[in-house]
């Protein structure tokens, strides 16, 4: 059916508001990114947690457009928190993002089932720019799309782009400055499906099409336009209470309509190259990366090579990173006036910051890696093997992003939960993602294996494997007790799962280097902050004591006797250590040395686990802190000083392989992590959540530390 229009014209107006909408992996924040560059903020959707991504961009001289990148979502049905986003903002006139206009973000290589949400957008009645992105696919495999009669079929503006290569996005720009359409017929007929229901909606609301009056029988428990409006609310859920109309059913006889003239739109618009296409690339390789055995062994081998490059590629720019750090420290204590700021500046703060920095490498190789993974497609896949694995643990595929995204940070991971539809398999989730290990926990993992397992030569080494072996414990324990809230929460909500495979792509690499860089960026100054705080209060506690503790201890080893007894190297190493253990914070860990002596631990390492609940990687800079403080030779690295040192006890070194083991068995499962209590408090909105995962998570990390070490030791 060919489209009465009219038409509207935005040319005299200084801004204009314009939604970006579409499917996931549709590319719409690729398009979004082309579209303005660098010229972005975020923030939050009104009323919610769900991250809002708006820029700006200059249409001419006068015109300025704010877009607005919408979750994306496969229809106007909202079952997750990033579509209801979606929804409130297309459906709801007062919503503050409502749009002047909308552009619809299309997968062109897969136009069939795009159309079902553009079918839904256009009967809504408003501006709409249809872009089919990723043409650039269409072309490679030899079809072709009419735009001219697609855009006459549906009665829209059409414009073809590829936002990764920023084809078309001026003329995009283009069509915003010109009139546009604005549809005047019904892509279907819904009233056919629920008439007296629509009219007695249409007689409360004013609405501009039936299908915004289909759209409040459908999802009115959804909306919340009418909040304002009590008494509007009252007489429409009487109404809808009043129904007997099976509202599921009503969906679904809508979704067979729409196909009905998809499948002819489909037909008249896209030539193929063939009656019957060839087998594509794409299809070929998902038989093997899809596979229900080999597609978790390639994940499996993936991985370890992940890990194995991790310390093999590292290795050299870590030692490099190291010796700069020696060379500093000596220059400063050979240069600068001694004092308490030169100590300060030495012992506090680089060694704080040279605890973090040597492990940038590594950070580097992992966020590298991801990227890569999630930009060809291959993450997609590992979502849609693991769903089936999942659901035995209360979880399904769309859990997956979420816990492989808590391999860098938890905090992301977890805000990702919003896309999982049911509130159990979301909550479980939220809970389970914090015992995935996280970037902040590769420094703690990197340094504690340096000094247990020997480092061997060529690409592959044992540090890489027990590095994995962490990461797949990790897992392991996030599936257990993903198991065990599976019985103990109870919901009658159904579960489902729908995913998109992408096709593969060659990664881009300068988005793979941007990603990086904020990734980095972003670990190095939020993990610096703390960590540069921490190392000078820690500094403080470690240089100070009670009283004149350090005065007599001071005075004891410039007595003839030790003078005597132990040269000045010596004296001075042990002056410094008995000094150390004084201080303010050799009092704190004693104190707490009874409660973490059986895993193994002493009280420097009982210091480091108190900074640390502030966030993981600060482990890392409380040791460098406290060694420093107590060792007086600065040509040594952190590694060389808790490598040599010796339990007083055993006389044997500190840091043996029950000891290593048991403290990185206690950091993989503590919550140690106070941005993720606070993001789990926001996401859940109650502090029970975040209560009880701070309590199960340290009981988890307290035991089977004990239990490793008594086995190992």
């Amino acid at each position: 059916m060919e489209a009465n229009q009219s038409i509207v014209n935005f040319s005299e107006r200084t801004s204009l508001k314009v939604a970006l909408v579409g499917n996931p992996n549709s590319g719409k924040s690729t398009l979004f990114n082309a579209l303005t560059g660098l010229n972005q903020k975020t923030g939050n959707f009104p009323g919610v947690t769900v991250d809002k991504k708006s820029g700006f961009a200059k249409l001419n001289s006068t015109i300025t457009a704010e877009f607005i990148d919408l979750p994306g979502t496969y229809s106007l049905y909202p079952k997750s928190l990033d579509e209801r986003v979606a929804f409130d903002a297309l459906c709801n006139p007062d919503n503050e993002d409502y749009p002047d206009v909308t552009i619809i973000v299309a997968d062109a290589s897969n136009l069939k089932r795009n159309l079902f949400l553009v079918s839904q957008i256009i009967d809504l009645k408003m501006p709409v720019i249809l872009a089919l992105n990723m043409m650039d696919m269409v072309e490679k495999e030899g079809d072709v799309i009419d735009i001219i009669r697609l855009s006459e079929k549906l009665g829209v503006k059409v414009v073809g782009v590829s936002a990764r290569n920023k084809e078309g996005v001026k003329a995009l720009k283009q069509f915003l400055l010109e009139p546009l359409p604005v549809p005047q017929y019904d892509f279907i007929d819904v009233k056919k499906l629920a008439s007296e229901l629509i009219d007695k909606i249409a007689a409360v609301v004013k609405v501009k099409s039936d299908f915004e009056a289909f759209q409040i029988i459908s999802n009115f428990s959804e909306t919340h336009f009418f909040d304002k409006d009590a008494g509007k609310k009252v007489i429409l859920s009487s109404i809808l209470s009043a129904s007997t109309i099976d509202y599921e059913k009503l969906q679904s006889q809508e979704a067979v309509e729409r196909y009905k003239i998809i499948n002819r739109i489909v037909e008249e618009c896209i030539t193929h190259k063939s009656a019957i296409k060839t087998e594509s690339f794409t299809h070929k390789l998902d038989s093997i990366l899809t596979h229900r055995i080999w597609g978790y062994v390639i994940f499996l081998t993936v991985l370890f090579f992940i890990f194995q490059a991790i310390f093999f590629l590292a290795a050299y720019p870590m030692q490099w990173i190291e010796t700069s750090f020696v060379l500093l420290s000596d220059f400063a204590i050979q240069f600068l006036p001694s004092g308490e700021l030169t100590n300060l500046f030495v012992n506090g703060i680089l060694a704080g910051l040279s605890g973090i920095v040597v492990f940038v490498p590594q950070i580097v190789l992992l966020f590298t890696f991801i990227a890569v993974l999630e930009d060809t497609g291959y993450m997609a896949r590992v979502s849609f093997i693991m769903d089936k694995l999942m659901r035995k643990f209360g979880l399904n595929g769309r859990s997956v992003i979420p816990l492989m995204s808590g391999v860098a940070c938890a905090v992301p991971a977890i805000m990702s939960t919003r896309t999982i539809s049911s509130w159990k398999e979301r909550i479980i989730t939220i809970m389970v993602t914090p015992l995935m290990s996280c970037s902040a926990r590769l420094p703690v993992y990197t340094l504690l294996i340096s000094l247990i397992i020997p480092q061997t030569a060529g690409f592959f080494n044992y540090q890489g494997l027990i590095l994995m072996s962490l990461y797949l414990i990790g897992f392991i324990a996030a599936m257990g007790a993903a198991f065990t809230m599976k019985k103990i929460l109870k919901s009658r909500e159904k579960s489902y799962f729908i995913m998109e495979l992408p096709v593969y792509r060659s990664p881009q690499w300068r988005t793979v280097g941007l990603t990086i860089f904020d990734k980095v960026k972003l670990f190095l100054l939020d993990a610096g902050k703390i960590i540069l705080a921490i190392s000078v209060i820690l500094w403080f506690l470690s240089s100070h004591a009670p009283g004149n503790r350090l005065d007599v201890i001071e005075k004891k080893y410039e007595s003839s006797e030790m003078l005597i007894k132990y040269n000045d190297t010596e004296r001075q190493a042990k002056s410094a250590s008995e000094k150390l253990e004084a201080s303010y914070a050799g009092i704190l860990g004693k104190s707490i040395e009874p409660a973490i002596a059986p895993l193994g631990f002493d009280w420097k390492i009982g210091i480091a686990l108190v900074t640390s609940f502030a966030a993981r990687e600060v482990f890392v800079g409380t040791m460098a802190t406290i060694y420093s403080v107590g060792n007086t030779d600065n040509t040594q690295t952190i590694r060389s000083k808790m490598s040599a040192e010796i339990n007083p006890k055993t006389g044997l070194p500190q840091f043996s392989v029950a000891v290593g083991f048991s403290l990185m068995i206690f950091y993989a499962f503590a919550m140690q992590c106070m941005s993720t209590l606070a993001v789990v408090y926001r996401e859940t909105k109650s502090r029970k959540w975040p209560a009880i995962q701070f309590l199960f998570m340290t009981a988890l990390a307290y035991f089977s530390s004990l239990l490793v070490y008594q086995l190992l030791k």
